[in-house]
């Protein structure tokens, strides 16, 4: 896509703003043209540390940098209690909207988000970057092979990260009324992604929050589990915490292959990112080893995934301007089948971890 890049504004200082800042520079489509802050000094110091062009915008509200006609699309990052109310807005302002994860306290409210951008036509994508890398499509090929990989029969899934003292005790994502999900919906986000893209975003029947969720004094979950059923006896998993040594680990078992990964959220590296597969494994004659060995494949990528994000939601966002295309509904969709069964695991935690039935 040539043509003139896409003129973003960012709506708050958040720290992952300042990642997506270098990727809105990194990648070719866009352009840092506004940052707004609830001060002016905040986001005129935002603007400066992340190097934004000495031309851009600078102001000390969210409703002027939406009232700005010359802002195409925004990146929020702010807690999750505030999605409803200024995602809704930038929608109805006809700006295409980038939206951090958890894109919504609940199902009903990121309905009326959707409602918005549709009404609207704007385009809309979460932040979810892992799904951008290079990496994602070449082990989707993987799982599509019925020669290596099978049918597929559970999938495994864990995003835990130790937060520090002042985490626990300070950070928006364990106040309840600003990100009342806690570690489900900040690590949690992505183990349910991660689960659904491996089934190709088939909704499982049923939910159960396993036993054992550890809460903070406000009530906001800290750690929890779960476990998912599909009507054709699929099985999976998930563990989610802030209290246990990081770890980002994607199982997917098939009935004649593997797929093993241990940094899907964030790669180890920003250039290159490796997943192992075996396929048909034995144990070699003794028994004292596998044959044939897992497989390592390595896939390299000349922009970061956080780049390649915004690259193709800009490049969604070009056509839309230029061409006057339709947006791409498959995201959207994604962010609505993830937000569907977290609301479903938190309702099996509230119901003292009953069966909970997923309804589309």
């Amino acid at each position: 896509m040539a043509g003139i890049p896409i003129k973003f504004g960012i709506l708050g200082c958040a720290d992952i703003a300042r990642k997506v800042s270098r990727a809105i520079t990194l990648s070719p489509y866009s352009t840092l043209y506004a940052v707004g802050s609830r001060s002016v000094e905040k986001a005129s110091n935002f603007a400066k540390d992340n190097g934004f062009p000495a031309s851009a915008k600078v102001y000390g509200s969210y409703d002027a940098l939406l009232d700005d006609p010359d802002v195409d699309a925004v990146y929020v990052p702010l807690p999750t209690s505030l999605h409803i109310k200024w995602a809704v807005l930038a929608a109805q302002k006809k700006k295409h909207l980038l939206l951090e994860k958890p894109v919504a306290l609940n199902v009903k409210e990121f309905d009326v988000i959707l409602e918005a951008c549709e009404s609207s036509g704007v385009q809309f994508m979460d932040a979810t970057m892992w799904m951008h890398h290079p990496r994602t499509a070449k082990m989707r090929e993987f799982l599509n092979d019925p020669q290596r990989f099978g049918q597929f029969k559970s999938v495994h899934s864990v995003f835990t990260f130790t937060a520090d003292p002042d985490f626990l005790e300070n950070d928006i994502r364990v106040k309840p009324d600003l990100d009342a999900l806690g570690a489900l919906g900040d690590v949690g986000w992505y183990t349910i992604r991660a689960i659904l893209w491996s089934v190709d975003f088939e909704l499982p029947k049923s939910v159960i929050a396993l036993p054992g969720p550890v809460f903070n004094k406000a009530g906001v979950v800290l750690s929890c589990g779960a476990s998912l059923y599909w009507e054709d006896g699929k099985v999976a998993t998930l563990h989610c915490s802030f209290l246990s040594n990081m770890t980002m680990n994607v199982t997917a078992i098939g009935t004649k292959g593997s797929l093993h990964l241990c940094d899907f959220v964030i790669p180890f590296e920003e250039e290159k990112a490796s997943f192992s597969t075996s396929v048909e494994s034995g144990f070699t004659d003794l028994v004292t080893g596998w044959a044939p060995k897992p497989s390592e494949h390595v896939v390299t990528t000349d922009l970061p995934q956080e780049a390649q994000m915004v690259k193709e939601f800009s490049r969604l966002v070009g056509l839309i301007k230029a061409e006057g295309a339709k947006p791409e509904t498959k995201w959207p969709t994604f962010s609505r089948k993830t937000q569907l069964v977290l609301d479903a695991v938190k309702t099996s935690i509230d119901r003292g971890f009953e069966s909970v039935e997923v309804i589309s």
